[in-house]
């Protein structure tokens, strides 16, 4: 039989069989307007409060897995291994920890560089992954699931073993439980207002420093008005997207000069566009290399990005809220 007959032949069994599901189906539902007798329970079911009950459970606990242990011989003394079918703790319920051994944990966590790799959040850092769910961490209690890992390594990773007393990775381990795991992670959720300073303070910071450039009576007038949410008019005064592109002078060994806006500059060259649209790249290498002016609104901003306290600018801010 030719290839072409046989997937005919097959496709045509697949529909007589489909049709005759349809019919026996059809045959078992009830006249229209009859009862329909309701379905027997199975004898094993639980009552309804005992399956919620059971859920809860469920939902509450997890069953210890021995695999994520090293074999009993290899457990440092003092760490004793849960009983068959025990329970441990929920996953996503806060863990209780003591501050003392959690300031412990954090310092042994930086210092052994620990937090290099999996970040001082230990959402993961550089190469190494995130804790903060890990399964390891998660059903460990007191350092015993990590053990081994911290102390032996990981082989073929970067992980390496650390010389550590039993002691020293049960507070590294109490530093990682410290961590809430639930999925609303509380330390993103904004505050009610960022207007917390002192607008006092804040208008003699300006007064000091940004009068020179700004007024409130001047350019500013109105500006909480204009960016009535205080966060970005934080992030407006701190550094403005709508201020002019910077514009650079280009004056040349031989005593020329050309100028316009600034499109790029580094130590091999600069690009800048002229008024009618055009561009020019200009070499800064070598002996005959031009010297460049550049003219940035921001400058002053930009420099004192890094210079700023907290203070500072919550200050600012709750000022420039007032200017309405």
């Amino acid at each position: 039989m030719k290839a072409g007959a046989t997937t005919n032949a097959l496709r045509a069994a697949w529909l007589v069989a489909m049709l005759s599901a349809c019919v026996a189906a059809q045959a078992a539902e009830p006249p229209a307007g009859a009862a329909t007798p309701p379905a027997p329970a199975p004898a094993s079911a639980p009552a309804p409060a005992a399956d919620a009950a059971a859920g809860a459970s469920a939902a509450d606990a997890q069953a210890f897995d021995p695999e994520l242990l090293p074999p009993p011989e290899e457990l440092p003394e003092g760490f004793e291994l849960p009983k068959p079918g025990s329970k441990l703790p929920p996953d996503y319920k806060p863990r209780v920890t003591d501050p003392d051994r959690v300031a412990r944990g954090r310092n042994l966590f930086a210092t052994m560089g620990c937090q290099f790799c999996h970040g001082p959040d230990i959402r993961g850092g550089s190469g190494g992954p995130s804790l903060l769910r890990s399964q390891k961490v998660l059903q460990d209690q007191q350092g015993e699931t990590i053990y081994d890992t911290v102390t032996r390594g990981v082989p073929n990773t970067a992980m390496v073993g650390f010389d550590l007393t039993s002691a020293q990775v049960a507070d590294i381990a109490e530093f990682l439980h410290s961590f809430p795991v639930g999925g609303r992670d509380r330390a993103r959720d904004l505050p009610a207002s960022i207007v917390t300073g002192d607008a006092a303070a804040g208008r003699r910071y300006f007064d000091a420093h940004c009068s020179g450039c700004h007024s409130a009576s001047g350019d500013l007038r109105g500006i909480a008005t204009r960016y009535p949410k205080p966060r970005t008019l934080q992030q407006r005064w701190l550094l403005s997207r709508s201020a002019p592109k910077p514009a650079v002078r280009v004056h040349g060994a031989d005593g020329t000069l050309d100028e316009g806006t600034l499109v790029r500059i580094d130590e091999f060259l600069v690009a800048l566009r002229h008024a009618d649209g055009s561009q020019r790249s200009v070499d800064l290498s070598g002996p005959a290399a031009p010297k460049v002016e550049v003219i940035d609104p921001l400058a002053w901003h930009k420099a004192q990005l890094p210079a700023y306290t907290d203070t500072q600018i919550h200050d600012v801010t709750a000022y420039l809220v007032t200017l309405r």
